[in-house]
């Protein structure tokens, strides 16, 4: 049995295009040159200066989220408690609904007339409000871990990856790590079941066939991967089952960092069915 695990590249950004009379060329890093054709006025280079900047810009933000500064730093974990409100309350004004994963920076604390605490928040240099303290975690404040955990198991599918992702990258120190490890680990078996069916219905033979790239490269390129691998997740792909498997990282860390745990117990016999599976 043959299993397929693309070689982990460092990202690249390469794209070339042509503006105002120029050779725009991005490489690796984001690192942008320009050519300028013959008989170029002065002018244009000032167009072609604008462009460098937007798409340096572009490159940059698109790697790394901006946090703001100036409070305690937390992260929205639930969507459906993140409206971003003028004023402490659930009948005040929406400003914004903000989505799952990102930070702000909490300035202060209000509780409302109906029990529920409010924190107020700075978004950005321009944007501030009051927010739902359910709607965020934040590593400085005790207990958001054990609170992100009872979220967890009351989470399916993608919306429990993409809450354990924040969890594992908020909490490095949690004595409950290795339990949200687990609960990562089971819900990356799961997709990949799913994905393994979604891949075989949408994925047409004969089409693979007609565009002659290896038949596994067009599994592996499945766009239903994309968003577990922007959570950390990678699968492997048994060409001959046409399944993909979970290639267990969370169930080795759990292992190596964890052995004495509960969840190592369970976490070696994953690890041997994963080897099974993969034909090792």
């Amino acid at each position: 049995m043959r299993s397929y695990l693309p070689k982990q590249n460092s990202l690249s950004f390469q794209n070339s295009l042509s503006f105002a009379g120029a050779d725009l060329s991005v490489g690796p890093g984001g690192r942008i040159t320009t050519r300028a054709h013959t008989r170029v006025r002065p002018y244009i280079f000032f167009s072609v200066s604008i462009l460098l900047f937007v798409l340096s810009t572009n490159h940059t933000s698109a790697q790394k989220p901006r946090i703001p500064t100036g409070g305690r730093v937390a992260i929205v974990v639930d969507e459906r408690l993140s409206a971003l409100r003028a004023t402490p309350g659930l009948a005040a004004r929406l400003e914004q609904r903000l989505s799952r994963g990102r930070y702000v920076a909490i300035t202060g604390t209000q509780k409302t007339a109906d029990g529920l605490t409010f924190y107020e928040v700075k978004v950005s240099r321009r944007r501030r409000g009051w927010l739902q303290a359910g709607a965020v975690v934040s590593a400085a404040l005790a207990a958001d871990d054990d609170r992100l955990l009872r979220l967890l198991r009351g989470s399916d599918d993608f919306d429990l990856v993409a809450r354990a992702r924040i969890f594992l990258d908020t909490f490095p120190r949690s004595s409950l790590r290795p339990a949200v490890l687990q609960l990562y680990a089971e819900a990356a078996e799961q997709a990949a079941a799913k994905l393994s069916r979604d891949a075989g219905r949408r994925l047409n033979r004969n089409e693979m066939a007609a565009g002659g790239a290896p038949e596994f490269s067009y599994f592996m390129n499945f766009n239903e991967l994309d968003r577990y691998n922007r959570q950390g997740i990678k699968f492997v792909f048994d060409a001959a089952g046409k399944r993909f498997h979970y290639d267990g990282a969370a169930w080795r860390e759990i292992v190596r960092r964890y052995p004495q745990s509960a969840e190592a117990v369970e976490a070696r016999k994953r690890i041997e069915t994963l080897k099974v599976a993969a034909g090792k």
